[in-house]
């Protein structure tokens, strides 16, 4: 995948980006959202390996870009059912709460239905994480259901998730309906 709306690129990754989804993975701060407060432990080789059998009708690792600068990683699975299951990392801070999530996640949900067919995107969120969901939401995701203390953080904490469920006709396409951001 290659996708670029004004300043922002996703671009797939590469063996060579394993390096520095090992320092964002290990990162605490930037993990804790997905039940990761001390980071995943993984290492720039098992990162390059999942990388290397990536394709793009089974799942694909994503690299945002700012400019030429790396910014975040997102992802899709593809679960079936002409289905793909999403995910977003804004990793460098300085650049997050800027109105780039819902930029780049329209450009990932229009390519995932016109270029490669799906018919549904599915994505989960913690239930305290009330940013992502409004945002979710504006895209024209439907909540499916609230998992209440439903798993586990490496901590040991007990964690709520919500589902997340959106078809083409609901979609609202933020780089066609808001050019500035």
């Amino acid at each position: 995948m290659f996708e670029q709306f004004e300043n922002l690129t996703i671009r797939n990754a590469t063996v060579e980006d394993a390096d520095l989804l090992s320092v964002w993975w290990n990162d605490g701060k930037i993990m804790a959202h997905a039940g990761f407060p001390n980071g995943t432990g993984e290492t720039s080789q098992c990162i390059a390996e999942k990388i290397s059998k990536d394709e793009d009708n089974i799942c694909r690792r994503l690299i945002i870009e700012y400019g030429k600068m790396p910014i975040g990683e997102m992802s899709y699975y593809n679960v079936g059912n002409d289905t793909a299951e999403i995910g977003i990392k804004i990793c460098d801070f300085s650049k997050q709460n800027k109105g780039y999530g819902k930029i780049l996640l329209s450009m990932l949900i229009h390519s995932l239905f016109s270029n490669y067919g799906y018919k549904k995107i599915i994505l989960d969120t913690n239930l305290n994480n009330i940013r992502a969901q409004h945002v979710y939401e504006k895209l024209g995701f439907k909540k499916i259901r609230v998992k209440n203390n439903s798993w586990k953080n490496q901590l040991g904490e007990l964690q709520s998730s919500v589902d997340y469920e959106l078809v083409e006709d609901n979609f609202n396409d933020f780089t066609k309906i808001n050019k500035q951001y």
